[in-house]
C-alpha cells in the first residue's frame, strides 16, 4: 500500500572508501546515500486506532510493517554492494521503528535466514552502524500529510528525542551528532518548502559525512524528492511503497584536508525499489 501524499506531482560501497590516489595529497572516491520510506503505518490498517490514540498524528507500525522493515534491512545488507555507515531518521514513531528494524538486520552477528524481525536477532555488532534522529527528515508538516482533525491544536507535536533514541538498538545511537535542523519545521509549511527541505537535508547530511555511506529513513515525499530532484530526466513520482528506497551516488575528491563533491545521480542498476515514476512532458510543466 502506498498512501503517497495526494498533492501535485513532483516535477522535478560499504567499503569505507577505497580511494583512487591522484597524488600524495588528494584522493578520489564515491559517497552513497539511500533514502527510504517507513513501513506499514497503523492508521491505514486499523481505522479505529485514531479515535483512541493519545498521539493520532504519530502512528506506530503494524506487525507487517515491522517485518517489511526488517526484510528491507536484510536486502540492503546483502544487495546494496556497499555498506551503510550511518543512519539518520525522522522523529515520527513509524520511522523510528523502521530504522530500528533495519539496523537490527544490518548489524545482526549471526544471520538467521529464517529471522522475520528484530525479535529473532540474538545479538548485534553495534559498531557497524551509528544512528541519529534528524528533524529535517520529518513528515510534510501540513494538512496534505496530517489531517487537520488529528493534528495538535497548538501546533506542538511533542517529540521527545530521548524517548525516540531509547527505541533504537542499544549502543548504535550517536548522541554526539549535532542535528542539522535543531527543531521541527513550522506547521503548515508549503508543499514546495517541504520538497526544498528534503533536498537540502539530503545534501547537508551528505556534506557533513562525506566519507561515509548514509541511510536516511523518512517519508514517502522524501523518497519522491530523492528521485525527482536527482534524476537526469524530468520525471513525476506517482507512487512510493512502504519501505521503498532509492540510491544516490556522487563523486568526492578529498584534498588537503577538505573535499569537493560532484552532483548526485541515481544508481540505475537496480532501479529505485518500490518507486513508480513517469517522464514529464513539456505539457506537464
Amino acid at each position: 500500500m502506498s498512501s503517497f501524499a495526494q498533492i501535485p506531482q513532483i516535477t522535478l560501497s560499504n567499503k569505507l572508501f577505497k580511494p583512487e590516489k591522484e597524488n600524495m595529497e588528494s584522493t578520489k572516491s564515491h559517497q552513497n546515500v539511500v533514502v527510504m520510506r517507513h513501513g506499514d503505518r497503523a492508521d491505514n490498517f486499523e481505522p479505529m486506532w485514531v479515535s483512541s490514540a493519545a498521539r493520532p498524528w504519530d502512528p506506530h507500525l503494524v506487525n507487517d510493517g515491522l517485518i517489511r522493515a526488517f526484510s528491507a534491512g536484510r536486502k540492503l545488507r546483502t544487495q546494496l554492494g556497499f555498506p551503510i555507515h550511518r543512519v539518520f531518521v525522522s522523529p515520527f514513531l513509524r520511522c523510528i521503528q523502521t530504522a530500528s528494524e533495519v539496523v537490527y538486520a544490518l548489524c545482526a552477528v549471526d544471520e538467521d535466514p529464517n529471522a522475520m524481525s528484530s525479535k529473532d536477532v540474538i545479538s548485534i555488532d553495534a559498531s557497524r552502524v551509528k544512528v541519529s534522529v534528524e528533524y529535517g527528515l520529518c513528515e510534510m508538516m501540513n494538512r496534505h500529510a496530517i489531517k487537520l482533525d488529528i493534528a495538535p491544536k497548538d501546533g506542538d507535536f511533542g517529540f521527545n528525542i530521548a524517548e525516540a533514541e531509547a527505541l533504537l538498538p542499544a549502543e548504535t545511537v550517536d548522541k554526539s551528532v549535532k542535528r542539522v535542523y535543531e527543531e521541527m519545521p513550522q506547521w503548515e509549511e508549503t508543499v514546495s518548502d517541504t520538497r526544498s527541505r528534503y533536498e537540502r537535508i539530503i545534501k547537508a547530511l551528505a556534506d557533513k559525512y562525506p566519507s561515509e555511506n548514509l541511510l536516511l529513513v523518512s517519508h514517502g515525499e522524501a523518497v519522491g524528492v530523492a528521485v525527482s530532484a536527482f534524476m537526469k530526466e524530468d520525471v513525476s513520482v506517482t507512487e512510493v511503497m512502504y519501505c521503498a528506497y532509492t540510491k544516490l551516488r556522487r563523486p568526492i575528491l578529498f584534498e588537503n584536508g577538505s573535499f569537493t563533491a560532484g552532483e548526485f545521480e541515481i544508481l540505475s542498476s537496480p532501479a529505485p525499489s518500490g518507486v513508480s515514476y513517469i517522464p514529464t512532458t513539456s505539457t506537464d510543466k
